[in-house]
């Protein structure tokens, strides 16, 4: 994911880079698609291992599949819909262009949606997972007070409207949770295998 956002191509793009912007957007995107059952699979053994009989764990997990689903319709918005929209207004008639600009426009606007979507519930199911790290003592504050932090302050933010979901915004959000995810990577693996709790 944060290989997808450091590619994104971003900006204003003339005729000739039309072609270029396109197959880099099908490139981002597929990778992003392809890297998100990954990082789920990844999110089911964290819950499965940090989590009590609280099942907050799991909680997140769900928020964090509804997660998984929108930014994978926002990546089939922005990586596969929106080359073909860009082509197509590039090569449309004067009559045609405004449909095409308001069918891009639409677009746009779904991949936002499930942008935001995915905001929230990625950053809900952070809280979640956090909340279950402090209760069950399942690896160190420090990891748990950040996950709280980094959720809280991500849903306001998209809710206030100072966090978009655009390249910058979408991208500072990505880092974040890259981040809690890098800090409780070592701490399950201290765990062991048998701290799975089912």
């Amino acid at each position: 994911m944060i290989i997808t956002m450091i590619s994104h191509p971003g900006g204003k793009i003339s005729p000739a880079e039309v072609d270029h912007v396109a197959r880099m957007l099908i490139g981002v995107h597929s990778l992003a698609m392809a890297s998100i059952p990954v990082i789920f699979l990844g999110a089911w053994g964290m819950s499965r291992r940090i989590g009590g009989a609280d099942r907050l764990a799991w909680a997140g997990l769900v928020l964090y599949a509804v997660a998984s689903i929108a930014v994978m319709n926002a990546a089939v918005c922005d990586g596969l819909l929106a080359p073909n929209l860009i082509r197509q207004i590039v090569s449309a008639t004067p009559e045609t262009r405004d449909g095409s600009r308001l069918v891009m426009n639409y677009n746009f606007q779904m991949n936002q949606a499930f942008a935001r979507v995915y905001a929230v519930a990625s950053s809900l199911a952070v809280v979640l997972w956090a909340v279950s790290i402090l209760r069950n003592r399942t690896l160190g504050r420090g990891v748990g007070i950040y996950g709280v932090v980094l959720g809280a302050v991500t849903v306001a933010g998209i809710f206030s409207g100072f966090l978009t979901p655009d390249r910058h915004g979408f991208g500072m959000l990505i880092f974040g949770q890259a981040i809690w995810f890098l800090i409780v990577a070592p701490g399950l693996w201290r765990l062991g295998p048998d701290a799975a709790v089912d």
